[in-house]
């Protein structure tokens, strides 16, 4: 029995798992980059895997079965979601800066020019248009499932959490594609370096993005969520509307005013 409405977590294995996990993968990525041997980011790599299962379902255990995320914890969680986000930002506006600053007064090194000369930028109106639609029909499709979920409806937030699952992996795909067709590498300047830098952690973020929305939808299916009680899925939605959000400024500075 306890006299407050905190969660005080139990005693766990998998944050020092975890941080050896990284430790491993990360070490193991320079040894991959400097002596090309894999070994070692494979196994962190896999210990990171395993202790994300694991951690994930003690907090599935805590939240849903054993009913710790109390309303105090729930609004703290918010409150950390906010704050993550906020940090994202701060990550992303860093990369804009860097965009800025070479585009607005290219130097004489890239021939004051930009794009720099050599450089044969995309086309705004394929493929990163496609993207752009299809991202935008995402936050859509999520902002459904999240009005389906606070009216009970359960099988309409499936099917528009299945909708936002796929989009995100046909995002994902295309951007395969267009990196795969590039006319350009990282190592063309600073455009290539900011290019693939700026777009490549954006899929990145869409990737995990679109595993947190995959994790939510399997919870949901399995009645763990309610239309008072769905602190994961809520995190997962603002998550997808900010990688929305940071799209729309890389198409607009990136690919349609940069080209």
């Amino acid at each position: 029995m306890k006299n407050h409405p905190f969660h005080l977590v139990d005693n766990s294995p998998w944050p020092i798992s975890s941080s050896m996990g990284l430790m491993s993968m990360t070490s193991g990525t320079v040894m991959w980059f400097y002596l090309n041997e894999m070994w070692l980011m494979t196994i962190g790599s896999i210990i990171i895997i395993i202790s994300m299962i694991q951690w994930w379902r003690d907090v599935v255990r805590e939240s849903t079965f054993q009913g710790l995320h109390t309303k105090k914890v729930v609004k703290g969680m918010k409150w950390g979601m906010i704050l993550f986000i906020l940090s994202e930002v701060m990550f992303f506006a860093s990369f804009f800066w860097t965009f800025f600053h070479s585009s607005l007064s290219p130097s004489m090194e890239i021939g004051m020019n930009w794009p720099p000369m050599g450089i044969k930028p995309f086309n705004p109106m394929s493929i990163p248009l496609l993207n752009t639609m299809i991202l935008l029909s995402s936050g859509i499709s999520i902002t459904w499932a999240h009005n389906a979920i606070l009216n009970n409806n359960f099988s309409n937030t499936v099917q528009s959490m299945i909708i936002t699952i796929l989009l995100g992996i046909y995002f994902t795909i295309l951007q395969a594609v267009e990196y795969y067709e590039a006319p350009f590498t990282m190592a063309d300047s600073v455009y290539g370096a900011t290019f693939f830098l700026t777009t490549g952690f954006h899929g990145l973020h869409v990737i995990i993005g679109t595993m947190f929305i995959l994790i939510s939808t399997i919870r949901i299916y399995k009645l763990h969520l309610t239309k008072n009680h769905h602190m994961g899925f809520e995190a997962s939605a603002w998550y997808w509307h900010f990688v929305d959000i940071v799209w729309l400024f890389l198409y607009i500075s990136i690919y349609w005013w940069g080209s």
